[in-house]
């Protein structure tokens, strides 16, 4: 029983310098990883962020564009038809958002949804506007129809997009 105790007194402070030895580097090498981590993150923030800003910007740009005001300032030519004239803000709409499709990547999809939630109503208040008004009316009275349409929403909904868009950035810094 004495050897086993010698025996003891010896590997018993070994076993607790092994135990204190093996935290102490499984702490160390857990900062490594955490400050490894944190400098990727770092150097892809770099990168993302400006690719984010991009994004804001152009999804701004085309929230801007598709507002009935511009859009039909843009694509009403004289002597065009309310259909011809319909026709032509849908198609730009949607070329107009087919070509930002990728931005999704770089946004909330909270804010995506509110983006495709925007097209879909300048359409419906397009199509609604044509709606309303005879078959031989001119691309004129479309123009007014639609500014009728639009005016009786409280808030443009392609500015409480972009409110929506700018808060979002706000909270990136």
């Amino acid at each position: 029983m004495e050897d086993f105790l010698d025996i003891l007194k010896y590997v018993l402070p070994s076993l607790v310098v092994l135990a204190a030895s093996l935290l102490t580097i499984k702490k160390f090498m857990d900062a490594e990883q955490r400050k490894h981590i944190y400098e990727i993150r770092k150097e892809n923030q770099k990168i993302t962020t400006p690719l984010r800003l991009q994004s804001y910007e152009r999804l701004i740009l085309f929230l801007e564009r598709i507002s009935p005001e511009n859009l039909i300032l843009r694509v009403h030519k004289p002597g065009m038809s309310a259909k011809m004239l319909q026709s032509n803000l849908i198609t730009i709409i949607k070329s107009e958002f087919d070509h930002n499709l990728t931005q999704q990547v770089y946004i909330s999809s909270s804010s995506w949804e509110i983006i495709k939630k925007v097209k879909d109503d300048i359409i419906k208040a397009v199509n609604i506007a044509a709606g309303n008004l005879p078959p031989d009316a001119k691309g004129t009275d479309l123009g007014q129809k639609l500014f009728e349409v639009m005016s009786k929403l409280e808030k443009s909904p392609t500015q409480v997009a972009i409110g929506i868009l700018k808060n979002e950035i706000r909270q990136l810094f």
